[in-house]
């Protein structure tokens, strides 16, 4: 028998504050500080030491495949995808973050095996190759739990699966959070993107798509040298997605409600710009719950006189990148020359 659990609304009622709020630079800081502690932090003293593993060229741009430590005994790999005609001018660069699937090489255009993809690009549309086709530098990690950093003990049995809810549920017990370790990594890989001397540092934007958006929407909270964000397919309020409907455990931050909802999390990026796309028939994140979401995120940029630095596209599609505006306002934003 199936049977409701009206408390749960109660909860939700009774924890979420809907008292009105000044949005300045004091809440900001101290909401974000507050945000970090929620996620979990660890130590960033682990040299980088990168290495180069493979070099691929094509027609418009080269691929390289890199690797990097983020903490002791921890290696990263990512997809470096650089264009052919830059020339030795220093370019603007774009941190690229895979949602669920079977890791960065689904944003890059290659099949599980790591061969060039000749079927359906999927939900991610490999839209890292569509960026640095448009001039931008990409890098695109892999997120720890997926492709080839899932964890050991799983047993997988397609490329798709992943280790979020092993690493996830183990991470809790430490007080910390998948999503805090990713946002970590991500931080170590721009420790590396500043050290590239073909990337403009001053240029550097974010583009995740569903768990990628959650990345790369905590990351660009945490970290102001991400200068233009892109959030593809996750901006929503934890009421009308994470709690709605079962979801993968990597989204879940406890405590996070009784600091706050995720429109005024999001808004945390201010004044930055930013841009959601979402899809009008997305099963994971509602539409109307965007449309909520994006109301209020306009309506604190605007507070803080930043209104002209949030866009926003609702596309015909489903839980699916849409690049259709994004990409254009990525170009515009960040000067692609």
């Amino acid at each position: 028998m199936w049977v409701t659990h009206p408390f749960l609304d109660e909860l939700y009622h009774d924890t979420v504050k809907n008292d009105k709020k000044t949005y300045d630079e004091k809440w900001q800081t101290a909401l974000k500080e507050k945000f970090h502690e929620r996620i979990g932090t660890f130590k960033n003293d682990e040299p980088l030491q990168p290495t180069l593993v493979e070099k691929k060229q094509y027609e418009h741009y080269t691929r390289f495949s890199a690797e990097i430590t983020t903490l002791p005994n921890v290696r990263m790999q990512m997809y470096v995808l650089v264009p052919n005609n830059i020339h030795g001018k220093k370019a603007p660069a774009i941190l690229a973050l895979h949602g669920h699937g079977y890791g960065n090489k689904d944003i890059v255009g290659l099949d599980p095996s790591g061969n060039d993809r000749k079927g359906d690009p999927g939900l991610h549309k490999d839209f890292a190759v569509e960026l640095v086709k448009r001039g931008f530098i990409v890098v695109a990690p892999e997120l720890i739990g997926f492709g080839e950093r899932t964890y050991s003990n799983d047993d997988r049995a397609n490329p798709s699966d992943n280790s979020c809810y092993s690493l996830a549920s183990q991470l809790l017990l430490y007080g910390k959070t998948l999503a805090g370790l990713r946002v970590f990594e991500c931080q170590k890989v721009l420790d590396f993107m500043e050290g590239l001397e073909e990337i403009d540092s001053n240029r550097i934007g974010c583009m995740g798509i569903s768990g990628g958006g959650l990345v790369a929407t905590y990351t660009s909270i945490l970290d102001q040298r991400i200068t233009a964000t892109v959030i593809s397919c996750y901006a929503n309020t934890f009421k009308g997605s994470i709690i709605h409907r079962r979801h993968c455990l990597d989204n879940y931050v406890p405590g996070i409600l009784q600091d706050v909802e995720m429109p005024e999390l999001i808004s945390l990026i201010v004044p930055r710009p930013l841009f959601i796309e979402a899809g009008k028939q997305d099963h994971l994140f509602p539409i109307k719950e965007t449309e909520k979401a994006i109301k209020e995120i306009k309506r604190i940029y605007t507070e803080r006189k930043s209104e002209h630095l949030i866009d926003s596209h609702l596309f015909d599609g489903g839980h699916e990148i849409c690049g259709d505006q994004s990409i254009e306002w990525l170009c515009s934003t960040l000067d692609v020359r």
